[in-house]
Formats: structure tokens, sequence, C-alpha cells
């Protein structure tokens, strides 16, 4: 998937305003695993996805139903940015614990080039 804005984040809460709020965080995991195949094929061909769009987590969530953005003070659009930025971070903490715990265990270190999370 290719890196996460703020109007990516705003994009996948819009499509998980009309889920359940017991269904939007599956529905975000699957919208950036939809980022994240667009961005593969986009790298390997030179062009987007035909269904999942062009690795952009903003592309992924235009493929659902969306909702017009409300203010901040609706509470249950702070509670779906809340579910899409929380399961960015743990996806996050993943791939760190991926390149910092698993990979020197493995014998590579291939964390050289990977940007602190504070840059």
């Amino acid at each position: 998937m290719r890196r996460v804005m703020m109007g990516d984040a705003v994009a996948a809460a819009r499509a998980l305003l009309p889920l359940e709020e017991g269904r939007r965080r599956v529905a975000v995991e699957r919208m950036i695993y939809e980022a994240h195949l667009a961005d593969c094929c986009r790298k390997r061909l030179g062009r987007g996805h035909p269904r999942f769009g062009n690795g952009t987590l903003m592309d992924a969530a235009s493929r659902y139903p969306q909702r017009s953005e409300p203010l901040l003070d609706d509470m249950d659009y702070l509670r779906a940015l809340a579910v899409v930025i929380e399961t960015l971070l743990a996806r996050r903490e993943r791939e760190n614990f991926f390149l910092t715990c698993a990979l020197p265990a493995l014998g590579a270190d291939l964390t050289s080039n990977v940007p602190a999370l504070s840059e």
C-alpha cells in the first residue's frame, strides 16, 4: 500500500459510516489489503488494479459506498476515524516487529533503510 495521508484515513472512515460498529475493523482491514494488492499490481504492471485502484487507501475506500464527510463533532464519525487510525497503527506495529525482531533472527538486516516512526 502506498503511504497513507490524512485524506486516506478520512475516505476510509467515510466508507465505514454506513456499517455497524462491529463490522468496521474488518472492513478497514479489507480496504488496506485491497490497497496493498493494488499497489503490488501498480509496481509490477505499471498501472492500477481494475478492482482495487492505484494502491492508495483513498482509492480502495472510494469503491465502497461513502457518506459525505461530517464535522468533527459527529461522534459516530470520530469512532469510525479512530477505527481506521487504530488499524493503521496495529499494522505499522506488526511491520516494525517483523523488521526489528523476526528478520534479524533469520540473519537478515533490512532495517537500515526503514525510516523511524518519529520521522
